[in-house]
């Protein structure tokens, strides 16, 4: 098991704060064990996955012996080999049919039936990162809807167009402010060889329109068969239909499959069954207008639909303001009579408008670059956001950016996002991030919170509480103030180390940097934290630092180098981290070449070289770092998904990272 650091304190003043680290398992760490099945000459995926695992790979053809698990090991097996003989690894191995589009032939329709899932991929251009965020997923090392469900209000984008390349182009201002993507699968519309258009896309091209999907968000993906009762084209007669679709979804390794509550029971509890990482949206529509919230009949639905499903979604269209009370009261009833699962109710049509302002589970959203609006009465983001100033509920706060001018760029990008979502705010600017000044803002009677650069110390008597990751690294970047209507609440937070974190995940893993060691670079401590906390919370150890020490809480997950003996004890770092200025920071360079010489086949372990500095530098380490095997990234990633983390922790919106670096610039650097 791997460990994350909390902290306790027996006091909630941290005017002087004693941190207690504390050492917890977190799920996930665990070296899984896998079988590839490979296509004819595309034997180059099983080693690219054994390299976002962080594990050595072997090949078993079809005249050798029958394959069997090996720790630490990928096993990849060719298609063409008796795969029979891999039906005694279900069970005790996850066993991944792999698929190449390049060449647009369809996968062999037995492999199904004897995989747990299929990776669906293209060669031109291959993404690493797509294939890291698919295995981390099937492999239960990230959990999307945990994290979602700790929001106090979701949102979806519904992707409406016949063809998901057509989405392309705008799919990151499209995702602005929402939590998850909706493919209407229903809504595909696969050309014929004669021209015609199929009635129903077949598996090989939804799978096809999934993939590109994929590659091209972070978010997590819903994927819906919506039938001609319910506004959509998938016909009722043949539920077994809507099985086969469904189920393949779980095997693309899609994070919700939208199961309408009207399928037969064995089907829904069969997909329950097979579901494996994924969540279940049980879904009802009414467009008959005859539905009603006070009926007997709604609690019933709910009900049915809290049996297999992990989201319960219902929806109806109607046609006065009062539905909008009944269902609300509804809604409060729900909510205080089932604790689980999560219930998302919403009316259609301009009537129903309100409850999508008020409704906090996977609200659809809708985008003006969108071809049509998924269900009548959609709003988008901003919209909802407005109508929420309009009515109270979301009140206009002030929030304040303090620090240097490179702070001040960052938040010029702020309020871009601020000025899309049409969110009320105003963003203030002040120079010096000084412990006083933050003390004089915070007694403001609308201040809404802050983001600090550099970031202060965790000591701030002004700060009535602090997490546990600013306990820990000592440092406070973020202010979070929250409010349930009776009273408010700060808190001081750090994002650094969560944007630390997703950069050293982009291409890996979280399981490929278990138990391996570190190399941390820095002048100072306080350089340093953040990384260290980042590190600990991958179960990365031993972590050796180089050039200052460690007195804080950390203290006791670092070893000191103290000469170059201690460098030649270390075989492969699987990280090497610099926090060094800028205008130190090819000091790094030795250490890159020293390591990057080793012999780099079958190795077992992720690679990485991640350089902190920040402004003008002499020379580039990290294209040193890659010139010599390492994958390498600057401070450009980090600050792209620090910023979409301070972001959440503000505003509680969701921007993605690949918008922050379209639209940020060097405002982020």
């Amino acid at each position: 098991m791997a460990t994350r650091v909390q902290v306790e304190t027996s006091t909630m003043s941290f005017t002087k704060p004693r941190p207690i680290v504390a050492v917890e398992e977190v799920r996930g760490h665990e070296e899984p064990s896998i079988l590839v099945l490979y296509e004819r000459n595309q034997e180059q995926i099983v080693a690219e996955i054994a390299g976002v695992l962080g594990q050595q790979w072997r090949l078993v053809g079809p005249g050798d012996n029958e394959p069997s698990p090996v720790e630490g090991t990928v096993i990849g097996v060719s298609d063409a080999h008796d795969l029979s003989q891999v039906q005694r690894w279900r069970g005790s191995s996850t066993i991944l049919a792999t698929h190449c589009l390049d060449d647009r032939n369809p996968a062999v329709g037995s492999r199904s039936s004897i995989c747990d899932y299929e990776y669906l991929y293209t060669t031109k251009p291959f993404l690493r990162r797509d294939l890291a965020r698919f295995l981390s997923f099937i492999l239960g090392q990230i959990n999307p809807h945990k994290d979602l469900a700790k929001k106090a209000k979701t949102t979806l984008i519904s992707t409406t167009f016949p063809d998901v390349h057509a989405a392309l182009p705008n799919l990151d201002i499209l995702s602005v402010g929402a939590d998850a993507i909706e493919i209407r699968v229903d809504l595909l519309k696969e050309t014929k060889s004669d021209g015609s258009v199929s009635d129903i896309p077949s598996l090989q091209y939804v799978g096809e329109q999934l993939m590109t999907l994929r590659q091209r968000t972070e978010l997590p993906i819903i994927f819906t068969t919506r039938c001609t009762k319910e506004n959509g084209r998938f016909p009722m007669d043949d539920p077994n239909l809507f099985y086969d679709y469904l189920y393949r979804a779980v095997q693309w390794g899609c994070e919700y499959i939208d199961v309408e509550l009207w399928l037969p029971e064995d089907v829904r509890r069969k997909l329950a069954s097979q579901k494996g990482n994924s969540k279940i949206i049980s879904a009802f529509h009414d467009f008959s207008g005859n539905f009603k919230w006070t009926s007997p009949d709604a609690q019933r639905l709910f009900e049915q639909g809290a049996v297999y499903g992990d989201v319960v979604k219902m929806i109806a269209l109607v046609s006065t303001m009062q539905e909008n009370y009944e269902l609300e009261y509804f809604r409060s009833i729900i909510q205080s009579t089932y604790p689980y699962p999560p219930f998302s109710g919403l009316n259609m049509g301009p009537m129903g408008q309100l409850s999508r302002a008020l409704n906090k589970i996977f609200t659809p959203i809708t985008h003006p670059l969108l071809p049509i609006i998924a269900a009548p009465g959609q709003l988008s983001a901003a919209e909802i956001n407005s109508a929420l100033h309009s009515m109270g509920q979301m009140p206009k706060l002030d929030m304040y950016c303090f620090g240097s001018m490179r702070a001040t760029g960052q938040a010029m990008f702020f309020e871009k996002c601020i000025n899309e979502l049409s969110l009320p705010h105003q963003l203030v600017c002040v120079e010096q991030s000084t412990q006083d000044g933050l003390a004089t803002v915070v007694k403001v009677p609308h201040f809404g919170g802050a983001f600090i650069n550099p970031p202060i110390a965790a000591s701030a008597p002004c700060l009535p509480s602090i997490s546990d990751a600013a306990a820990s690294i000592g440092q406070i970047d973020t202010v979070v103030a929250s409010s349930d209507g009776t009273k408010s609440s700060l808190v001081g937070d750090n994002a650094t180390w969560k944007g630390i974190r997703a950069t050293l995940c982009r291409d890996f893993v979280p399981s490929a940097y278990s138990g391996q060691a570190a190399l941390l670079l820095a002048s100072q401590e306080s350089q340093a934290a953040a990384a260290i906390f980042a590190l600990r919370s991958l179960n990365i150890g031993p972590i050796y630092t180089i050039g200052f020490k460690v007195q804080g809480p950390l203290s006791g997950f670092v070893t000191p180098f103290r000469g170059l003996e201690d460098v030649k004890k270390v075989e492969q770092p699987s990280v090497i981290i610099s926090a060094l200025r800028a205008d130190k920071s090819l000091l790094v360079s030795p250490l890159l070449k020293h390591y990057g010489s080793h012999k780099q086949e079958q190795r077992r372990a992720a690679k990485v070289f991640l350089d902190l500095s920040n402004g003008p530098r002499k020379g580039d380490p990290v294209a040193l770092a890659q010139t010599q095997g390492w994958a390498a990234y600057g401070i450009a990633d980090v600050n792209a998904w620090t910023t979409v983390e301070t972001l959440r922790l503000l505003v509680g919106q969701n921007v993605p990272y690949d918008f922050v670096r379209l639209a940020a610039g060097r405002s982020i650097y």
